[in-house]
């Protein structure tokens, strides 16, 4: 008996999880997605493992060396401004939440000043569709990219799933501070999140 009470509670469970990614999926992140907890339940829910001796992003240390390419195509390591916070956002030119919400990134990049936090964007996407993107929707802030793959700069940035948008905050000493998955509604929300970067 006890045996099956431990296979039904874990397929319980494997459907109640099921269920919350579904609704995740189909209505976005409800307000619980939209806490600290709840970012740290989803990172946790969703975050397969690295592929063996990958580096990968953790909260409290520094950020390890991110491969990415210039929008010219040469591979060079993610540059992290010196002295400065930066909020590194994921995306791709076929998300629709990542598209939605580069508006309110653009504010919020624009409202920064010399010394706050430095937006980066690194497409997880082909070149010239990023290309012709940024070309029609100019973006203040600067933008690499990679070809998606298991050890993409997403899995270095510690989202080895590949769920876009998906963020990293850093402080000022390159140390990951926080990390989020789903998309920012406002400008106002992305200020609040990186609220707790010292400058």
């Amino acid at each position: 008996m006890k045996r099956e009470a431990k296979q039904l509670l874990l397929i319980a469970s494997a459907a109640a999880l099921a269920g919350a990614v579904a609704a995740f999926v189909i209505h976005g992140p409800g307000p619980i997605w939209r806490t600290e907890l709840g970012q740290r339940a989803l990172n946790a829910a969703i975050q397969p493992e690295a592929p063996a001796g990958q580096a990968i992003a953790r909260r409290g240390e520094r950020l390890p060396p991110v491969p990415v390419r210039t929008l010219a195509g040469e591979l060079a390591p993610l540059p992290l401004p010196p002295n400065r916070p930066a909020l590194i956002n994921l995306w791709a030119t076929w998300c629709g939440p990542c598209v939605r919400e580069m508006p309110e990134l653009a504010a919020f990049a624009g409202a920064q000043g010399a010394d706050g936090v430095q937006v980066i964007g690194v497409a997880l996407d082909d070149a010239e569709a990023v290309r012709q993107w940024l070309h029609r929707q100019p973006s203040p802030y600067p933008h690499y990219r990679d070809d998606a793959g298991p050890r993409d700069a997403g899995v270095v940035l510690g989202n080895p799933a590949g769920v876009l948008p998906y963020s990293v905050l850093l402080d000022a000493d390159g140390r990951v501070l926080k990390q989020r998955v789903g998309p920012f509604d406002s400008a106002r929300e992305i200020s609040a999140w990186s609220s707790e970067v010292k400058m």
